[in-house]
């Protein structure tokens, strides 16, 4: 009878825990996390079609994955849910869809024929990318900023495939290259990569919130003309809006690097 009764209020204990638990609202964490994780999947899925051979098919998919990866980020400032968690997994799915998927696809494209060279070249996005977005996870702890420490890897990802989307049918216009159309490869590669270890700093995706907004009108209409020129432009726009998004960061940066130049010359003239 003792015994029984025991068993009884252990239930009661479990049930009365079980139903506190699923009172509690879902963390607001779970919603971005899911467009991270279907970037991940994406990225996944990329790698398996290029393997298959199917590389225009893996290219739309790394595309897609970059979709995701603004609509977590989107999603995340929407519902306030930025946690540490989150960057750590997105860092992760970063590495795969933007790193290790691209690099694929270009081994496949045509760096394979440079052998050991071309297998190093290919590693470039993914070995870059993983330091990159390391730094990304330490310098977002310690102080928020309205730019990004070199190029985002999705910027150097989406190059790559609007590289290869737009000339993957028109090989014959590098025929008379040395290296064919691995002359342009190689050093869109060595740029690319340089650039997402480099500190060269560029614009972030502009916050949807009252107080930024108004602060970030140039960022905004700026990016949303990125928008138009790929979805008008498609392959050949992935390219021209990146390739504006890098010459601008550059040019900013070479600007304000003069004009720092320029200061410190001065004040040592007035000493």
């Amino acid at each position: 009878m003792v015994h029984s009764i025991k068993k009884v209020r252990i239930r009661d204990r479990y049930n009365d825990r079980l139903k506190k638990r699923l009172k509690k609202p879902i963390p607001r964490v779970i919603v971005p996390s899911f467009f991270t994780l279907m970037n991940l999947f994406c990225g996944f899925l990329a790698i398996v079609q290029i393997a298959e051979g199917q590389l225009q098919n893996g290219a739309w998919l790394i595309v897609f994955a970059a979709v995701f990866d603004a609509l977590d980020g989107f999603m995340a400032r929407l519902a306030n849910a930025n946690s540490a968690f989150g960057i750590e997994l997105d860092s992760l799915s970063d590495v795969v869809s933007f790193g290790v998927a691209p690099g694929f696809l270009l081994y496949h494209f045509s760096l394979n024929g440079l052998q050991a060279p071309g297998l190093i070249l290919a590693a470039l996005p993914a070995l870059c990318g993983a330091i990159r977005l390391a730094r990304f996870n330490i310098d977002a702890k310690i102080v928020e900023s309205d730019k990004f420490k070199g190029l985002p890897i999705p910027v150097q990802a989406l190059m790559i495939v609007g590289f290869f989307l737009t000339f993957r049918n028109n090989l014959e216009i590098f025929q008379y290259l040395d290296y064919g159309v691995n002359n342009v490869i190689i050093p869109m590669v060595l740029i690319l990569s340089l650039l997402m270890v480099s500190t060269v700093p560029f614009d972030k995706i502009p916050r949807i919130k009252k107080g930024h907004m108004r602060h970030q009108r140039q960022t905004i209409f700026i990016y949303l003309g990125y928008i138009v020129i790929i979805v008008v432009l498609q392959e050949w726009g992935l390219i021209i809006a990146f390739t504006i998004f890098i010459l601008k960061g550059l040019i900013t940066f070479a600007i304000r690097y003069w004009e720092d130049l320029m200061a410190d010359e001065v004040e040592e003239v007035k000493e």
